[in-house]
């Protein structure tokens, strides 16, 4: 099997509940940050700033797994906390709902922290 080269390509490898579900991280994540970079990196759809990493995704049986490397998770840990998470990752169950606000707000911190606000630095 060849490898998925585009993030088109990688949805078309889902169907119902969990497309629509990887289709909202997308519609989230370019929303946020639409001049992120959008290619596929590790097997999965991924977004890059300024050839930095923002954030990546991945779908899976049972929940989509999200990447907010490196500080990402760090800086939301209490929120993260109630789903399960492996090194730099965190897994949003399908059987409960996309929690949009939150994947929102990681993308603008992320966003943040590779473009800190010149004003910001005082």
């Amino acid at each position: 099997m060849e490898a998925v080269t585009s993030v088109d390509e990688y949805l078309g490898l889902f169907s119902g509940e969990v497309r629509a579900r990887l289709e909202a991280m997308r519609a989230i994540i370019r929303e946020t940050e639409p001049e992120a970079v959008e290619s596929m990196a590790y097997g999965m759809p991924a977004y890059k700033l300024d050839g930095k990493p923002l954030v990546y995704f991945a779908g899976y049986d049972k929940h989509v797994g999200f990447y907010a490397t490196p500080n990402g998770h760090e800086a939301f840990a209490e929120e993260l906390s109630r789903y399960k998470q492996g090194k730099g990752s965190v897994q949003f169950p399908h059987t409960e709902p996309l929690p949009t606000d939150l994947v929102r707000r990681v993308v603008e911190f992320r966003r943040a922290d590779i473009r800190p606000c010149p004003e910001a630095r005082g």
